[in-house]
């Protein structure tokens, strides 16, 4: 099981997963024409993939959908939530629905030798969802746009290869930043996005035996940077309790735009 970050950011966000015997998307944040030529850096092709996940309807995951649909006829997995609040945005008024696939949370999926669960998260979307992967004994998570964790959620996440996980802001960058106040609360909010120390303090509670990638995810331009989540989360997941982090953990973080990849395969 092979994963590469396309995009991840507040302009566009997209995620590519291959095994032996599946290939798909989660999230078509970007438009086709850039999506092809990342998808060339791997190597793969739009017409490899077998399906998109949708995490929610939030434009930077939703732009490049309607190429993807139209021109290769993919389907589309995504909430009953997330398909009823995407038909009513301009973005998504022509989408052919017909392609359209109902997941529901907890309920796995199958694509050729991948098994999918779609997960509830926390954020200001209609019915958002995280996505755990599995495949040859494997398992992997991808998990952005969620403003905190609880206990059902870190359960769900315990046991895993590796993770792509959300970093977005440091809070103190995001309160003394330029961004008008109802905006920092929404952040900041339960069903904001997941700061530095709150990654870190995830990633302290799930760690185990088995995981050994972490790749950082959807950092925000304005109230974060590379080296500043690095260290954030790497103090924060020792101080929950996860030891062995610097010896354990293979941990990057993923750029605005272009590749950066977990080997889910490798200890």
């Amino acid at each position: 099981m092979f994963l590469a970050s396309l995009a991840s950011s507040s302009s566009g966000n997209a995620v590519f997963l291959k095994t032996e015997g599946a290939s798909v998307l989660i999230d078509a944040g970007l438009s086709g024409k850039k999506l092809s030529a990342l998808m060339a850096q791997i190597p793969a092709a739009p017409a490899d993939l077998q399906a998109v996940l949708l995490t929610h309807e939030h434009a930077d995951h939703i732009c490049g959908l309607k190429v993807l649909m139209k021109r290769f006829g993919l389907p589309v997995f995504m909430t009953e939530g997330t398909a009823k609040a995407l038909l009513r945005q301009p973005l998504g008024r022509d989408l052919p629905d017909g392609q359209f696939r109902i997941v529901r949370e907890d309920e796995p999926l199958s694509i050729g030798d991948l098994r999918i669960t779609p997960v509830a998260v926390s954020h200001d979307a209609a019915q958002p969802v995280a996505y755990l992967f599995e495949s040859g004994g494997r398992r992997a998570a991808c998990v952005t746009d969620l403003g905190c964790f609880d206990e059902r959620l870190t359960e769900k996440l315990r046991g895993l290869d590796a993770i792509y996980l959300e970093a977005n802001h440091d809070p103190m960058m995001l309160q003394a930043g330029r961004y008008p106040y109802p905006l920092k609360e929404r952040i900041a909010g339960k069903k904001g996005h997941l700061s530095n120390d709150d990654c870190g303090r995830l990633l302290g509670r799930i760690a185990g035996s088995t995981l050994h990638s972490v790749l950082l995810a959807h950092l925000s331009r304005e109230n974060n940077y590379p080296p500043l989540a690095l260290a954030a989360v790497r103090a924060e997941a020792i101080r929950s309790g996860f030891a062995a982090f610097d010896t354990q953990i293979r941990l990057e973080v993923a750029p605005e735009e272009g590749i950066a990849t977990l080997d889910i395969t490798a200890r």
